[in-house]
C-alpha cells in the first residue's frame, strides 16, 4: 500500500505544479479576480493533501482500515473538492455554464478531507512504533 500511495501522491502533485502554473500564467487576466482566488484555494488544498498523502504512506506499514479510509477519503476529497473549485473558476472561460451543480460538491470534498484527517489521527494512536 506504501508504493499505491506514493503513486497516487506523486501524481496529485504533479498535477498541482501544473495545475498551480496554468492558474499563474495561463488564467490571469482571462478570467475574474475572484475565479482566479478559487482557482487558488483548490490549488493550495491540492497541495496539503498531496504532502498529507505522502505524509500517511510513512505509516502504511501499519496496513490498518484507517490508513485506507484517509488514503480513499484524501483522493476523494482532493478530486471533490479541489476538482469542483478548478471547474468552477474556468466554467466561463471554458464556455460551460451548467455547472452551477458543483457548488454543493465541493463541501462534499471538504468532508473527505475531514474524515481523511480523523483516520490519520487514529492510525497514529494505533500505532505502537
Amino acid at each position: 500500500m506504501n508504493k499505491q500511495i506514493i503513486l497516487v501522491a506523486s501524481f496529485f502533485g504533479l498535477t498541482a505544479v501544473i495545475l498551480g502554473a496554468f492558474g499563474a500564467h495561463g488564467l490571469e487576466g482571462k478570467i475574474s479576480d475572484y475565479h482566479l482566488e478559487t482557482w487558488k484555494t483548490a490549488n493550495q488544498y491540492h497541495f496539503y493533501h498531496t504532502f498529507a498523502l505522502l505524509f500517511l504512506s510513512t505509516f502504511s506499514r501499519a496496513k490498518n482500515a484507517s490508513i485506507r479510509i484517509s488514503f480513499i477519503a484524501f483522493t476523494i476529497g482532493m478530486l471533490l473538492f479541489s476538482g469542483s473549485l478548478y471547474l468552477l473558476s474556468v466554467r466561463s472561460l471554458i464556455g460551460i455554464d451548467g455547472l452551477g451543480w458543483l457548488g454543493p460538491v465541493t463541501p462534499l470534498g471538504g468532508l473527505c478531507f475531514m474524515v481523511g484527517w480523523v483516520g490519520l489521527f487514529v492510525a497514529a494512536v494505533r500505532n505502537r512504533s
